[in-house]
């Protein structure tokens, strides 16, 4: 008999939308059957199912729905209000949105939970809150070294050589040892994940990979040798491909990973392509990570409008991985 894995869920800016997706989600129907630990102020989750225009006991300590399917248990680490202040970045805000996450991924880390879904944050509270990451990906690769942040859905898989750097820093980082050392370690995180054939396709970093030197000398100097490097290694990786069709390259192929040098270049494709549904996915890392592919989105928190199929997707992917890995 399969057990149902333990998933961690944290509700990201008390300010932001993270509480009411989160709410409706565990609410909704076709919950992954797994037994869950919110991570997070009970009260600011009641808030949230009112919002949304659920009964109280639409989730409750113990179980989810009339029938009490999964098991649900809430741990709040601390500090929040019983209200959250919304409308834009606030320190409190932040202060409790890293706190929630860093219990939550150290019950990872202790394995008490096998996935853990983490609802968005502002990285401008943190800093507010006088938190020193940029966000939940450079929290963890403080942890994990290595850690890689990549975009999942139904038709579009994105990894990101470097995460959240500005982008004069981001061109530094693309060197011919980042990206063989990268593409050799995102094989080995993706064989862990999804065991079986895929190939990375390489974007370049100049229009039309750079015109055979014409734009720029990047891709024959720098992005080429780098993965002829990594298959080497036996990793089944190719490019660089222009920049404009690498993503249309990818699209549609459950067995290909289109590779970005920098953050812009990735998502801006991966959020054409799937905003409502996408799921950020931290691979490298001993356990599972997913969260939506959407921000705070303070401008319509509160309001019972936010959409909550991203958070449902990464709920999903989560049990998914959970059932293959660890």
């Amino acid at each position: 008999m399969t057990i149902p894995p333990r998933i961690g869920i944290t509700l990201g800016d008390p300010g932001g939308i993270g509480p009411e997706v989160a709410a409706a989600v565990l609410a909704g129907a076709g919950l992954p059957d797994a037994s869950y630990i919110v991570f997070g102020s009970r009260a600011i989750f009641d808030e949230a199912l009112r919002t949304r225009g659920l009964p109280p006991d639409s989730v409750s300590a113990g179980g989810v729905g009339p029938a009490a399917r999964p098991d649900v248990e809430f741990r709040d680490p601390g500090p929040a209000e019983g209200s959250a202040r919304r409308g834009g970045p606030d320190a409190d805000n932040g202060r409790a949105s890293f706190v929630w996450f860093r219990e939550a991924v150290e019950a990872a880390r202790r394995g008490e939970i096998r996935a853990l879904v983490s609802g968005p944050v502002s990285k401008k509270a943190w800093e507010l809150a006088g938190v020193r990451y940029r966000g939940h990906t450079e929290y963890l690769e403080s942890l994990h070294p290595g850690a890689i942040m990549s975009f999942w859905s139904e038709t579009l898989t994105v990894a990101l050589l470097s995460h959240h750097l500005p982008l004069r820093e981001a061109l530094a980082a693309v060197t011919r040892a980042n990206l063989a050392s990268f593409l050799r370690r995102l094989d080995a995180a993706l064989a862990r994940w999804r065991p079986g054939r895929r190939e990375l396709l390489v974007a370049g970093l100049n229009p039309h990979a750079g015109e055979a030197g014409l734009l720029g000398r990047e891709e024959a100097e720098t992005i080429g040798p780098a993965v002829e490097e990594a298959r080497r290694y036996g990793v089944a990786a190719s490019g660089p491909y222009p920049p404009d069709v690498v993503f249309r390259m990818a699209r549609g192929r459950p067995d290909a990973v289109a590779v970005a040098l920098y953050h812009d270049q990735g998502l801006i494709a991966f959020k054409m392509e799937s905003f409502e549904t996408g799921v950020n996915a931290t691979l490298g890392l001993p356990f599972i990570r997913t969260s939506p592919d959407h921000g705070t989105a303070f401008d319509i928190a509160g309001r019972g409008i936010a959409d909550p199929r991203s958070m449902a997707a990464a709920v999903r992917l989560a049990a998914d991985l959970s059932s293959s890995v660890l």
